[in-house]
């Protein structure tokens, strides 16, 4: 082995010591992404506007994504979290059937992706939704 130890422990600081920042950034990242998906579920709610709901997942996507690797991350997870959850919930208590409940969340997820590819959002925008959304 042509590397002494000391050459190797530096060697392992340095890598250690980028990929330690650049984890920081990422989590940093993820948990402001996170909030900009919190704060679109929130709006939603708030809104309570009939077609409104695909804007809403692209809004989400898109504002975390802009946040970076980290936020797109977030997105990501929290989107697919969610589409999985509904697929339980929405069957028991809004009555879907299996088909109803994996076309709206293909629906979603397209939405969700296209906000995450850095599209805009206002393409799902309906009309008469405030201005403050």
């Amino acid at each position: 082995m042509g590397m002494n130890l000391s050459t190797g422990i530096i060697f392992c600081f340095l890598i250690l010591g980028v990929s330690s920042q650049r984890w920081g950034t990422f989590l940093k990242e993820a948990g402001q992404g996170a909030k900009d998906m919190w704060r679109a579920y929130q709006d939603m709610k708030e809104a309570n506007y009939r077609g409104a709901d695909k804007y809403f997942h692209a809004r989400g996507n898109y504002d975390a994504a802009r946040r970076g690797p980290g936020g797109a991350w977030a997105a990501k997870v929290i989107s697919n979290a969610r589409e999985t959850i509904q697929g339980i919930t929405d069957p028991l208590f809004k009555g879907m059937t299996r088909d109803q409940v994996r076309e709206d969340s293909k629906a979603d997820q397209f939405a969700n992706e296209w906000g995450r590819s850095g599209k805009d959002p206002n393409h799902f925008r309906p009309a008469g939704l405030p201005d403050k959304y």
